[in-house]
């Protein structure tokens, strides 16, 4: 009888190990196929992101956010030459660091710029998003296989906002599968290295985007941060962010491997090239009123007084909170 006890406990333990290996070659599977249509929507792209970077595309390459606006909505500038610049850059930083998700170009952004606001404050603008954040056509997987195949029924708040300010929503960038992470790597996606030294991580867990903007494939984006997530990021990769304070920004229409957890919030926040590009990114938003889109975002303007008196203060007060 007891062999017999002992023989059970042992195909039991075989029967769960084989399930564990299953679960494993499942997700790895899913995160190939997943893989395997990032590279043919980027194969299938129009030959002008394939091309050589051009001189025009240099122009455009090299002017901070508020001046392509104005050549926007002046019609100096189409947002398609805009998109088409930047799109191919960051194809290339895709290349040398594996920093994308969902490619939404083609179909997504094409298509989407025919009916954007060409006088919004970000009018023409490419941003491009953390993976977690939802876009209708598109899967939010969060690095989980289980969320792929899964395509969001239509665009979450924060898309909603970009696309009323004019902004073209083009790419999405990889995370670590539980967001919790200073590296970037999940069975789906693969992992994302640095693009100053591929040896080194870009940091986590918004580290695909801080890739993708250290590269120079876009000019600005958006992350989430509970205890560091754009912050070290920005860090590891040269680039500009800001940690918003809770209600600061829309957060409903996301996707997370934590739901419900309210003791830290995640705070979804700006990340930029630069700072100019990063001030005006958030002065952008702020001023569209995201509390009418979510009811979390506290109802505070833009406090220009206060900005303006910040910038030019000469000695800076910084507090250190040494207990919670």
């Amino acid at each position: 009888m007891v062999a017999l006890r002992e023989t059970e406990k042992r195909t039991g333990a075989r029967q769960a190990d084989d399930s564990k290996l299953f679960r494993a070659e499942s997700s790895q599977s899913t995160g190939k196929q997943k893989q395997l249509e990032r590279s043919a929507r980027i194969a299938n792209l129009p030959p002008e992101y394939h091309s050589p970077v051009s001189p025009q595309d240099r122009q455009i390459l090299d002017k901070p956010i508020a001046e392509l606006v104005q050549d926007v909505q002046k019609e100096v500038l189409r947002p398609i030459d805009i998109l088409r610049s930047y799109g191919k850059v960051a194809i290339r930083a895709h290349a040398k660091t594996n920093c994308l998700t969902e490619v939404m170009i083609n179909p997504g952004a094409e298509k989407w710029i025919e009916d954007m606001n060409l006088q919004g404050p970000l009018a023409g603008i490419p941003v491009s998003l953390k993976d977690s954040i939802t876009v209708g056509g598109f899967d939010t997987s969060v690095g989980y296989s289980r969320n792929t195949g899964k395509p969001s029924p239509q665009d979450g708040t924060t898309v909603r906002i970009l696309k009323d300010a004019g902004a073209v929503p083009y790419v999405k960038t990889n995370i670590p599968i539980t967001l919790l992470s200073f590296e970037s790597t999940n069975d789906v996606w693969g992992r994302t290295t640095n693009p100053h030294n591929a040896k080194y991580s870009p940091g986590g867990s918004t580290g695909g985007e801080s890739a993708l903007l250290a590269y120079g494939g876009g000019r600005i984006g958006i992350g989430s941060d509970v205890a560091g997530s754009v912050r070290v990021p920005a860090h590891f990769s040269g680039i500009y962010s800001l940690r918003c304070s809770t209600g600061r920004w829309p957060k409903m229409g996301m996707n997370t491997s934590m739901p419900g957890q309210e003791g830290v919030p995640s705070v979804f926040s700006p990340m930029a090239r630069t700072l100019p590009d990063l001030v005006y990114f958030t002065k952008s938003m702020i001023g569209l009123k995201p509390w009418e889109y979510d009811h979390s975002v506290h109802p505070i303007l833009w406090l220009t007084d206060i900005y303006n008196g910040t910038k030019d203060q000469k000695v800076l007060r910084i507090g250190v909170m040494e207990s919670d």
